[in-house]
């Protein structure tokens, strides 16, 4: 304080009592947001008790992180603290949103050991807005359905057009790898082609009085005869599995036609998309009754020549 009763402090006092720099100070008064008191005959800044409480209410802001015009505009009246913190807490928010997808995505690169190309795809599909996710979803199923709309199990059509994928804001490394893996297999060529020949199959084998929801109806009568088949122990090509698939397909059936339509739908990538759904939307493992199937393949490959 200097010695003529003001009560006022140079630039170093006021450093030395609020434990400040005194570049820190000169740079915030040199950008308005602390402008001196008063200055001394010879030029120097000098600071009274409004200065210090003022310099306090900056130091505060700006260890919250707000950045200095936002600091301005609280100091001029322009705008309330409460205004300004709740304008910060929404892009803290987005922040944090953005690193914890960061992390998850370097966490994934890590563990798959990604080239550079594929990490800089890897977050581009990890940073996509909800919409964006939608939109690749929509688009596979549209080409899976073309032309057969009004043909389809349209259980089976709703199931696989509105399947969601909720990629969360702040995603584990688990789901971040689940979603770049399904965005990858919903556009390899291959992979539609085998979903559309299983909707084709689909609408093959529906007639007009077919009532929706037979395809899963089927799919829950299969798992439940299999599953009892697999608990008795009985093999596949054993003559005790017969009678369950008779139970299942009828005694006319066409085998071979049934065994195609049953590799075409229930193949590998097929339980491998149903599981990444699953991941991505933060679920547990899903029961895909993939032994069941397996068994009735099996059944009918021993008695079809297959």
């Amino acid at each position: 304080m200097i010695d003529d009763g003001t009560g006022l402090l140079t630039i170093g006092e006021l450093a030395r009592a609020t434990g400040l720099t005194v570049r820190t100070i000169r740079y915030w008064s040199d950008e308005g947001v602390l402008p001196p008191a008063t200055r001394s005959p010879g030029g120097y800044r000098l600071y009274d008790a409004g200065s210090a409480a003022r310099l306090e209410l900056i130091r505060t802001l700006r260890e919250l992180g707000l950045g200095l015009d936002d600091v301005r505009k609280v100091l001029a009246g322009e705008r309330t603290v409460a205004e300004v913190a709740a304008a910060h807490v929404a892009a803290l928010d987005a922040q944090i949103r953005s690193l914890k997808v960061t992390r998850a995505v370097l966490s994934t690169v890590a563990r798959r050991g990604s080239t550079a190309e594929e990490m800089t795809l890897m977050n581009k599909l990890a940073r996509l807005s909800a919409a964006e996710r939608r939109r690749i979803m929509e688009e596979f199923a549209a080409e899976v359905f073309h032309g057969l709309e009004d043909r389809v199990d349209p259980d089976i059509e709703h199931r696989l057009r509105h399947t969601a994928v909720d990629l969360p804001d702040d995603p584990t490394p688990q789901q971040v790898d689940a979603w770049v893996e399904l965005a990858e297999l919903v556009g390899d060529p291959g992979f539609r082609a085998r979903m559309r020949q299983m909707v084709e199959f689909n609408a093959g084998d529906r007639d007009a009085d077919t009532p929706a929801g037979a395809s899963m109806w089927f799919f829950k009568r299969l798992v439940k005869l299999a599953g009892r088949a697999r608990e008795q122990g009985i093999a596949p090509d054993a003559p005790e599995a017969e009678p369950f698939l008779v139970e299942l397909l009828g005694p006319d059936a066409d085998r071979a036609a049934v065994l195609e339509r049953l590799e075409a739908g229930f193949h590998a990538q097929a339980n491998r998309y149903r599981e990444l759904i699953a991941r991505v939307n933060g679920r547990g493992p899903q029961p895909l009754h993939a032994e069941d199937f397996a068994w009735v393949v099996a059944a009918l490959r021993s008695r079809t020549g297959s």
